[in-house]
C-alpha cells in the first residue's frame, strides 16, 4: 500500500513521493485519503498555498526558446558559410575590399532570410501550441470557488460539466452519466465513459483508466468531480510534452553534405594556394607577391554565392509548404522531407476528420448507406445498390435518433466548418436523422420530453419519453430508446424491415441482426441501437402528467434500426498515402485506438501491414522490432 500523507498539527501535509502510485489502481476513498482531503470540505487554503509551494504552478513547462539573436547567430554556424568568413578577412588583409564587401553582403542577406523564415515558423507554432484553460470550479474551504487553472495543486476537488476541459490529472469520485472526448491523448475518436467505482490494473493503458481524468481531455457529458492527482509536468499531457522537449534535433542530409564540402574545399583551396606559393617561389618571383598570388587563388576558389542558393532554394520549398498549409520550422528540413522514406502519422484528426458520423443504418434484412462526412447535415440515404430510401419508411427511426439526443449540430467553429456541442456520437445521430428528413431542433420543441432514462455503463442504454401529439392530452407516448445492440435486443419484442413493416422478432431475426452488428463492428464502426415503444397515456401518466418508474417501461420495444458510426478517413489524407506509395514513401498509423478500428481505418486508407498493440510493442526485443517494423503498418 503507497505510503500516506502525514498531517501536520497545522492543517497542512508533509509532502510525500506519489509518482511511484497508480492511481486507476485505487478506489476513489483510497485517493481522497491518499491525498488528505474531505470531498465535502476541499482544500483549505493553507493547505493549497503549502502544496503550491511543494508542486508548482499547474502548465506545461515551455520548451526553452531561443533568443533572436541566438536564432542569427545560428544562421552563421556551417562550415561553408565560416570559410567564406574566412576568405572575407583574407580578401580584405591582402587588399581585395570589393571582394570582402561582397561576400560579407551576401552571408548577411542569407542569414537574415534564414531568420526571418524561422521566425515566422516558430510564431506560427507557438499559435498553433495555445491550448489555454482559464477558470476551473473547485471545492475549498467548504466553498465552490472559481480558479486560474495553473494555481490548482495535487488534492484539490475539481468539479465539471459537459463542455468543460479537465485541467490536470485526477481520480473520479463522483460520475454522473459522464463521457469524456480523449482524443488529445490517446487517439481514440469515441468518447470514453467515466465510472467512479472503477479499478483499472496497475498501469492500465490510459484509455483503460475509466476512473481517471486526464489533463487536456473534454467532458462531453455529465458531470464529474475529480481529486487532483497530477499537476503541470506530472501528468500523462505532461510526460508527452516531457518526451517532445527531450528528442534531439540532427542535422539533415543536406547539412551534413554542405560542412563536408566546405571541408573539402577549405582542404582543396589550401593545397592549391601552397602549390602556387611554392611553384611561384620556385620561378624566382618575389615572395610577397607569390604569396597575394596564392591567397587570391585560395579566396576565388571559394563559391560565395552558394550559401545564398541553397537558402533560396530551400525558401521556395518553404513557401511552396505553405500553400498547402504545411508549417516548416526550419529551412533545412525541406530538403530531408525529399529524403523521407517512411512518414509516421497519427489517427484522429489528421488521417481521420474527428467527426464521428453514421455510414450505415441496418433493418431486418436491410442496409442504407448515408453519404456524406462529418457534422454537416447534407447527405443522402440509399439503399446498397444506390437507389434513394423513402424518407416515410424510416421517419420513427430518425425521430428516435434526434429525440434520444442532447447534441446540439449546425452550429459553425471559428473557422466556418460545422461543429456541435455535446457528445460527438449522440451528434452522429443528429446529424443522420437530419438526412431522414428530421430537424432535432423542431422536433424537440414540438415533443418535448415528459420523462428520461439517462445513460448509463450498467444498463447500457438511455431513453426519452415524449407524446406522440403533443396537442393531444390523451396522446399516446412514444418512447425513444438508443443503446448497445445486444441489451436493447434483449429487450425487443419486434423488429421494423426495410418497407417500414413490423414483425414479431425471433430467434432467427435477433440472430441475423447480432450478426450484422459483429460486421459492421469488424469494420471499425460503433454499432448503436434505436428502438421504439408507443404506450397509451393512461397506463404510463400520472394524474400530474409525469412518468412513474420511466425504466420499468424499458421492454416490450420496437428495433427500429442499428447504426454503423465511425470517424471517417479524410479524403485528401487517402490521396495523400496513394502519391505517397507512388513515391516510394511506406506510411504508417500510430494511435491509442483499438485495433479493430484502426485495422479497418488504415485499410480504407490504403495503409497496409499487420497491426501491432502497445503491449505486444512493448514485449518486443530491439532486435525483433527492427526486424518487424517494415511490415507493421498500424501501431
Amino acid at each position: 500500500m503507497p505510503q500516506k500523507p502525514v498531517t501536520q498539527p497545522t492543517g497542512t501535509t508533509t509532502e510525500v513521493d506519489t509518482s511511484h502510485v497508480s492511481w486507476c489502481a485505487l478506489e476513489g476513498v483510497e485517493v481522497l485519503a491518499q491525498q488528505a482531503v474531505d470531498p465535502s470540505v476541499g482544500l483549505s487554503s493553507a493547505e493549497v498555498t503549502a502544496r503550491r509551494e511543494s508542486f508548482g504552478a499547474n502548465r506545461l513547462a515551455e520548451p526553452e526558446q531561443r533568443s533572436k539573436l541566438s536564432m542569427f547567430i545560428d544562421q552563421f554556424r556551417s562550415s561553408i558559410v565560416m570559410i567564406l568568413f574566412a576568405a572575407a578577412i583574407i580578401a580584405g588583409v591582402v587588399g581585395h575590399v570589393k571582394d570582402t564587401i561582397v561576400i560579407l553582403v551576401v552571408l548577411f542577406i542569407n542569414a537574415v532570410f534564414g531568420y526571418v523564415q524561422e521566425g515566422k515558423a516558430s510564431g506560427a507554432l507557438a499559435a498553433l501550441e495555445r491550448m489555454l484553460i482559464t477558470i476551473v470550479r473547485v471545492r475549498r474551504d467548504g466553498q465552490v470557488q472559481e480558479v486560474p487553472a495553473e494555481e490548482l495543486v495535487p488534492g484539490d476537488i475539481v468539479l465539471l460539466e459537459a463542455g468543460d476541459r479537465v485541467p490536470a490529472d485526477g481520480r473520479i469520485f463522483f460520475a454522473a452519466n459522464a463521457s469524456v472526448d480523449e482524443s488529445s491523448l490517446t487517439g481514440e475518436s469515441v468518447p470514453v465513459d467515466k465510472i467512479a467505482d472503477h479499478r483499472a490494473v496497475v498501469d492500465a493503458p490510459l484509455g483503460d483508466q475509466h476512473g481517471m481524468g486526464f489533463m487536456n481531455t473534454t467532458l462531453v457529458r455529465g458531470r464529474l468531480e475529480v481529486v487532483i492527482t497530477a499537476t503541470g509536468m506530472r501528468t500523462e499531457m505532461g510526460k508527452v510534452a516531457d518526451l517532445i522537449s527531450a528528442a534531439e534535433e540532427s542535422s539533415t542530409p543536406l547539412e551534413r553534405q554542405l560542412d563536408s564540402l566546405g571541408r573539402r574545399l577549405a582542404v582543396l583551396a589550401g593545397l592549391a594556394a601552397l602549390t602556387v606559393l611554392v611553384l611561384q617561389t620556385l620561378r624566382g618571383a618575389d615572395l610577397g607577391v607569390a604569396l597575394l598570388d596564392s591567397i587570391a587563388l585560395a579566396v576565388a576558389a571559394i563559391p560565395e554565392g552558394l550559401p545564398a542558393v541553397v537558402t533560396v532554394t530551400l525558401a521556395i520549398g518553404v513557401a511552396r509548404m505553405a500553400k498547402r498549409n504545411a508549417i516548416v520550422k526550419r529551412l533545412h528540413s525541406v530538403e530531408t522531407l525529399g529524403a523521407t522514406s517512411v512518414i509516421c502519422s497519427d489517427k484522429t484528426g489528421t488521417l481521420t476528420l474527428n467527426q464521428m458520423t453514421a455510414r450505415r443504418v441496418l433493418r431486418s434484412g436491410t442496409e442504407w448507406r448515408l453519404s456524406g462526412e462529418g457534422y454537416a447535415t447534407q447527405g443522402v440515404v440509399t439503399t446498397e445498390h444506390g437507389s434513394p430510401v423513402d424518407h416515410e419508411t424510416a421517419q420513427r427511426a430518425g425521430l428516435a435518433m434526434a429525440l434520444c439526443s442532447d447534441a446540439v449540430v449546425g452550429l459553425l467553429d471559428e473557422n466556418g466548418d460545422p461543429a456541435i456541442v455535446g457528445d460527438p456520437t449522440e451528434a452522429a445521430l443528429v446529424v443522420a436523422a437530419a438526412k431522414f428528413g428530421i430537424d432535432a431542433n423542431e422536433v424537440r420543441v414540438a415533443q418535448p420530453r415528459l420523462a428520461e432514462v439517462p445513460f448509463d455503463s450498467a444498463t447500457k442504454f438511455m431513453a426519452t419519453f415524449h407524446r406522440v401529439d403533443p396537442d393531444d392530452a390523451a396522446s399516446d407516448v412514444l418512447i425513444c430508446v438508443k443503446g448497445a445492440p445486444d441489451v436493447l435486443l434483449g429487450r425487443a419484442a419486434f423488429v421494423i424491415d426495410g418497407d417500414g413493416l413490423e414483425h414479431s422478432i425471433t430467434d432467427q431475426s435477433r440472430q441475423h441482426l447480432l450478426d450484422d452488428n459483429d460486421r459492421l463492428a469488424a469494420e471499425g464502426m460503433r454499432v448503436l441501437a434505436v428502438a421504439t415503444r408507443i404506450v397509451d397515456a393512461g397506463a404510463i401518466l400520472t394524474d400530474a402528467g409525469t412518468v412513474a418508474d420511466p425504466e420499468f417501461w424499458i421492454d416490450q420495444l420496437i428495433l427500429e434500426a442499428l447504426v454503423g458510426i465511425v470517424d471517417p478517413p479524410r479524403s485528401e489524407a487517402r490521396d495523400a498515402i496513394a502519391a505517397c506509395h507512388i513515391a516510394g514513401i511506406d506510411v504508417k498509423m500510430i494511435t491509442g485506438d483499438h485495433a479493430t478500428t484502426a485495422g479497418a481505418i488504415a485499410a480504407e486508407l490504403g495503409i497496409t501491414g499487420d497491426v501491432i498493440a502497445g503491449a505486444a510493442l512493448d514485449a518486443m526485443s530491439d532486435d525483433e522490432l527492427a526486424e518487424r517494423v517494415g511490415g507493421i503498418g498500424v501501431f
